[in-house]
């Protein structure tokens, strides 16, 4: 999608610290990092939001699942949170499915 904010920084168009890249999933240092370790894993694909996906998706959500915990384990993590926020009520800002993977401090019950 020409707008979006996340496609523009997975093609390079707008510069990103890269953390993660293949030919179908992107991973950058989150700009505002809610802690010590904050980035985010996309798929290159514009999805708007984890509830667009379809059955067929399911690979691709498994892949973004699975390379944030392994990017949180390079990091050095063994504990480590995976959010995904779907709908500006929970708090989603940019219409771009992504996984936040927050390491590097404790975290508490409930996030908010």
């Amino acid at each position: 999608m020409a707008s979006c904010l996340f496609c523009k920084i997975a093609s390079g168009e707008i510069p990103g610290k890269t953390v993660f890249s293949d030919d179908r999933i992107y991973a950058f240092e989150d700009i505002a990092p809610k802690a010590p370790f904050h980035a985010l894993v996309i798929p290159r694909r514009h999805v708007a939001r984890l509830s667009e996906l379809e059955a067929s998706d399911a690979p691709l959500a498994g892949e973004l699942f699975v390379r944030a915990a392994a990017i949180a384990k390079e990091r050095g993590f063994s504990d480590f949170r995976l959010v995904v926020n779907d709908g500006a009520g929970a708090g989603q800002s940019v219409f771009h499915l992504h996984v936040h993977v927050l390491g590097g401090r404790p975290f508490t019950w409930p996030p908010g």
